[in-house]
């Protein structure tokens, strides 16, 4: 289960959905929950943001816990000490997508957009000889079945971030270069470089880097095209300890430094159909940080909304940004921002909570993310809809369901939400949001009035890691990417 505080409001939740105005709902959608369950153990879990565990056609991947004792305990990939697998949901369909040969762990990380291929990583049994630590390999799971892509230069762990419909596959692997400023300490800290790879047809290709000894792949398009991070030098900065990180577009052979606004550190969040690239980058002194759009060589500074920092994390095929602003410099709080043709609207938040940050929005300008207080979390996901102000996604759940949905990762095409509920007990389930019809919604009103089901347990949230990397923060799960903080 991920670290977060969690408001104890599920019957008032469960309450509202029940007497919901007809004007709310002629203005939003209406959802049906579906609860992908776990493979045997209590919990499962989206694993965005930044990734698309939901692909245009309705195929969720994830990882669930299983009811097998996790053999490397306590080195455990989740806090039951557990083993994961990886997990695809389809049609009412869940598919244990499982691991490499042995009693290991595995989970998915990226969904291509017509849901062919599912990019994750799984043990592989062994032990690494230089961190004392299971070894982590990048796999796809092609109809469902597992490859192990390897790794490159005498290395012992990879990871495989993203794939897409050509059956291409973008990553990282850690050489056996000794480095000090290791980029794989984003994930746990390696004491070798790590490198962006590209996969196709079993060849692994280094990418390079811009010019430091470090570079990481986070994300790719259905082109080809792959964005990350990655040194330009081998020297630290005085002011941040570590070389100079700048994001990358990567195309053909060729690695293009995306530049900054100015400060020593930026990244890569996001990459759309059409090559525009999205992430956050330091402001010169490193002490403030923007969100950025690079868009044909071009960078552009998003702005805020009056406040000192900003960041972006989504864009949509159609151009659309999601991200987060603050808005007042006398403020630390953020509000959810909706960039579209360089106007930042401000999404608001959800009452009483102070902040929330936009983490997905699809090209019909729907946009899903988190609300709770600034750095900890705590509130409801959210729904807004035309730039509208967002609404606690669980007022729009058709009744029935006793969860309360918490995290809102991605909307796809189709309207449908990928993200994470709370069960009554506590146990956390990754759950696929479906858009309803007229008629399911008229027989969910019918239904009778049922008993609020107990407040869930609050999660705890450890403090979200240095803001020049978006505020995003990192659980012990290695299955799950770096993520925004609400």
């Amino acid at each position: 289960m991920k670290p977060r505080v969690l408001k104890s409001m599920i019957e008032v939740m469960l309450l509202a959905a029940l007497a919901l105005p007809l004007q709310l709902a002629a203005q939003h959608t209406r959802y049906k929950l579906i609860d992908v369950g776990t493979l045997g153990g209590p919990n499962s879990s989206a694993n965005g943001p930044t990734v698309p565990d939901l692909s245009n056609r309705g195929t969720y991947e994830g990882a669930a816990e299983t009811s097998i004792p996790d053999p490397y305990a306590p080195y455990c990939q989740n806090p039951d000490c557990l083993v994961q697998h990886a997990q695809k949901w389809r049609n009412g369909v869940v598919t244990d997508l499982g691991a490499l040969p042995g009693v290991n762990n595995s989970g998915g990380t990226w969904i291509s957009a017509s849901g062919r291929f599912i990019s994750g990583a799984s043990e592989n049994g062994r032990i690494d000889p230089l961190l004392g630590v299971p070894e982590l390999r990048a796999v796809l799971w092609k109809h469902d079945q597992i490859i192990d892509l390897g790794t490159l230069e005498g290395g012992h762990e990879s990871f495989a971030a993203a794939v897409n419909d050509r059956g291409q596959v973008a990553g990282w692997f850690a050489n056996s270069v000794s480095d000090p400023f290791s980029l794989g300490c984003l994930f746990v800290c390696f004491t070798t470089q790590t490198r962006g790879f590209l996969w196709q047809d079993g060849v692994m290709r280094d990418l390079g880097t811009l010019g430091g000894p470090d570079a990481l792949s986070e994300a790719m398009n259905e082109r080809g095209q792959i964005i990350g991070t990655s040194y330009t030098s081998y020297a630290p900065n005085q002011d941040t300890g570590i070389p100079t990180i700048d994001p990358f577009l990567w195309e053909n052979g060729t690695m293009v430094d995306i530049g900054s606004l100015g400060g020593t550190i930026g990244i890569a969040n996001f990459i759309n159909s059409r090559g525009q690239v999205v992430g956050t980058s330091n402001l010169a002194g490193d002490t403030t940080s923007h969100g950025f759009l690079w868009d044909r060589s071009t960078l552009t500074d998003l702005g805020t909304l009056g406040g000192i920092n900003s960041a972006a994390f989504w864009i949509s095929d159609s151009g659309l940004v999601a991200g987060r602003a603050d808005f007042s410099s006398q403020s630390t709080n953020h509000h959810a921002v909706l960039w579209n043709n360089g106007v930042m609207t401000d999404l608001g938040a959800v009452d009483p909570w102070p902040c929330s940050t936009a983490q997905s929005v699809n090209s019909n300008g729907q946009v899903v993310g988190d609300t709770g207080i600034c750095g900890q979390g705590g509130g409801p996901a959210f729904l807004s809809e035309d730039g509208g102000p967002m609404v606690d996604v669980n007022t729009l759940v058709l009744p029935g369901s006793d969860i309360e949905v918490v995290d809102a990762y991605q909307i796809n095409e189709r309207g449908e939400i990928a993200g994470n509920g709370i069960l009554p007990n506590g146990d956390e389930h990754a759950v696929v949001l479906v858009p309803a019809c007229a008629a399911e919604i008229a027989a969910a009103n019918a239904l009778p009035a049922v008993k609020a089901a107990p407040p869930a347990p609050h999660r705890v949230s450890a403090p979200p890691l240095d803001p020049v990397f978006g505020g995003r923060t990192r659980t012990l799960n290695l299955f799950r990417r770096l993520r925004p903080s609400p």
